[in-house]
């Protein structure tokens, strides 16, 4: 039996990559949900850059977490 050592190292170093980027950009969504709760907590404040920012970081981790999906699943890749 032959292991490909290299191919090995570049999914462990791939993988390790993504999931830090992907609790990074969770973590940003989760601080513009805490800006969009602290300008509601001032009078007349709001922030829609928080929401935005929390919009935008969530929907980035779902796209990731669908394309995992997207790859694990056979049934879902067209013509084979």
């Amino acid at each position: 039996m032959h292991l490909n050592w290299t191919a090995l190292g570049e999914v462990t170093a791939v993988s390790i990559g993504v999931t830090v980027a992907v609790v990074v950009v969770f973590a940003l969504g989760v601080l513009g949900l805490a800006r969009l709760e602290g300008a509601r907590q001032q009078p007349g404040g709001t922030s829609a850059l928080g929401l935005g920012q929390a919009a935008l970081c969530f929907l980035a981790c779902a796209a990731v977490v669908a394309y995992g999906i997207y790859l694990i699943v056979p049934q879902l890749h067209p013509g084979r």
